[in-house]
């Protein structure tokens, strides 16, 4: 029987990570190191760098999901080494893709849900601009056809999101913005018509504004434009930014009429990865017809033995986010995702009507109506001996990210705040973040600001 001593095996001993050679010493930061790295010791500098980031959790700027139930977890393991542009070779996720823009087509009752055109994209900002582009496709093919120039596009919205000013730019589209006013904090019919002309590929209504929640009136505006059209015949098209709100107004908003029931909605985004619960990474594009999407825009691809039409500005990307998509709606059904969105709405008035009572705010939104979420400003007239961004600063220092910042153009000078309230945001941790809130307005009573924050000190990223 052969005997070993333990100093014979020594540098075969899992020994303490953080006694090891490799940790003892900081490993390098801007250069790829020389040698290799047990996988446990570099797992540990990576997975302690990442303690330094926020709860996500506690993230109430963002719209993004941050909790999955432990199968969510599990199927995207499972999808990790599956590239979902390689349809020849994933048949079954490819399936998987048509079948959910199909249900979406259906949810959002496009004409002929089984013989509408769609896809998924890495988020709804690759999707609007998949919409966006289709737009302006169309709208060339148009004057092209009658003769006329075609190099003076314009695209008209509200206060959108990052995306549009980044498809304009990128795609050479003027963006014709149309400001807010006091009194008026959505896109309105009266307003569009101002900026309407031949040059103008589409009307982009959103459907959950990022700066305070609520839906835009898209069906008023598209009353208004049915009636232009009647008047001098322009026809222009409408595309619904419904990021966050195509996932939440089928279920809880029903009496709100904003998709193909319109026949002049055209196209759609949305996102999967907000209130459709999937992981990050997954976005939805739709047209109401097959015609709305023009076959230039579309590409065949010969991919690793298989031929197939693609409309993305992305190309490799994993399947998983798509999988989930359709587990999510396998697993919680219309039912489900009612309950769910019913929740998160419930939950933001119970924060809407708490924080109210705290009698510093006034309430912009109440979580009723539009995106589950809270909106205010501080009440005209108060000194409480801080602004909203020393509030904002001052609840990171429990965890909390609950943007401060300034409502868009010629509105500029109203400061708000704002939280959103996910799936995972339950009544309990709504509670707690509302006795935080109080527990820093406490702080500020006992020591005033000497100098309040800036927007550039304070502010974090609200999209």
């Amino acid at each position: 029987m052969p005997l070993h001593g333990k100093d014979e095996v020594r540098d075969r001993i899992d020994d303490d990570v953080y006694a090891s050679p490799d940790l003892s010493v900081p490993m390098p930061k801007f250069r790829i190191p020389d040698d290799e790295h047990s996988a446990d010791h570099a797992y540990a500098v990576v997975h302690d760098e990442l303690l330094l980031d926020g709860n996500s959790r506690q993230n109430l700027a963002t719209f993004c999901q941050t909790w999955s139930e432990p199968q969510v977890h599990r199927l995207m393991d499972e999808c990790l080494d599956k590239n979902m542009i390689d349809k020849d070779e994933y048949p079954q996720t490819a399936e998987i893709e048509t079948r959910c823009v199909n249900m979406l087509a259906d949810l959002w009752h496009a004409p002929d849900a089984n013989d509408t055109v769609g896809t998924s994209t890495t988020g709804s900002s690759e999707a609007a601009m998949l919409g966006g582009l289709a737009l302006k496709w169309r709208w060339r093919k148009r004057r092209e056809a009658e003769g006329k120039p075609t190099d003076k596009p314009n695209l008209i919205c509200g206060p959108v999101q990052i995306c549009w000013h980044k498809f304009a730019r990128y795609f050479d589209v003027e963006l014709r913005q149309v400001p807010l006013a006091p009194g008026r904090m959505t896109l309105t019919p009266q307003e569009v018509l101002k900026y309407c002309d031949e040059n103008t590929i589409g009307v982009v209504p959103t459907l959950g504004i990022t700066f305070n929640l609520v839906y835009e009136p898209v069906k008023e505006i598209a009353d208004a434009l049915d009636d232009l059209q009647r008047r001098t015949g322009l026809d222009i098209p409408i595309h619904v930014d419904a990021a966050s709100g195509g996932f939440i107004a089928p279920f809880i908003h029903k009496d709100v009429v904003w998709d193909f029931r319109i026949e002049r909605v055209k196209s759609i985004n949305a996102s999967g990865h907000k209130f459709g619960l999937t992981p990050l990474g997954c976005g939805w594009a739709v047209w109401r017809d097959r015609s709305d999407l023009p076959d230039e825009l579309v590409f065949r691809v010969d991919y690793l033995g298989g031929d197939m039409p693609t409309f993305a500005l992305n190309f490799s990307r994993p399947g998983g986010q798509i999988v989930i998509q359709y587990y999510n709606f396998l697993r919680l059904g219309k039912e489900g995702y009612r309950r769910i969105q019913q929740a998160c709405s419930d939950t933001a008035n119970f924060m809407a009507k708490a924080i109210e009572q705290i009698g510093l705010f006034d309430i912009l939104y109440d979580g009723r109506g539009g995106v589950p979420g809270v909106c205010w400003k501080m009440k005209d007239g108060v000194s409480p001996g801080f602004t909203l961004y020393d509030l904002a600063d001052r609840m990171r220092e429990r965890g909390w990210q609950v943007p401060a910042y300034p409502m868009p153009a010629n509105l500029q000078d109203l400061v708000v705040q704002r939280v959103l309230v996910r799936h995972g945001v339950s009544r309990d941790l709504a509670t707690l973040l509302v006795h935080d809130l109080v527990a820093c307005i406490e702080h500020f009573r006992r020591h005033p600001v000497g100098t309040p924050m800036s927007k550039e000190e304070a502010s974090g990223y609200h999209h």
